[in-house]
């Protein structure tokens, strides 16, 4: 059984940090997907990809693959600058601008 484990990026709909400190450990399919000729769903029997394990470090994440006998691939995560303004998004509305609000 193999895995791959990972940490996770923001979403396009978050601007913060939540839930992309800790890792994820998440099983590769086994097995295809097929197409149900009578519905057009997509399926498959493999219940394993739809488990994906959250742990605090990268270290208990490889713990666990290896007390259970999975080979587990790490993806190391890029790192960028963060984004913080001075005083954030208040300062759109303070009282002591230097200088006038406009679009």
């Amino acid at each position: 059984m193999r895995a791959r484990i990972y940490q996770p990026a923001r979403t396009a709909m978050q601007s913060g940090t939540a839930k992309t400190h800790g890792w994820v450990l998440e099983f590769a399919p086994s097995e295809a997907r097929e197409v149900d000729p009578l519905m057009g769903w997509t399926g498959s029997a493999d219940t394993q990809s739809q488990v994906r394990l959250r742990f605090e470090s990268k270290e208990a994440a490889l713990a666990y693959a290896a007390s259970k006998g999975i080979e587990a691939e790490v993806t190391e995560p890029q790192s960028r600058k963060p984004n913080i303004r001075a005083r954030g998004y208040g300062e759109n509305f303070a009282t002591d601008r230097r200088g006038v609000w406009t679009h």
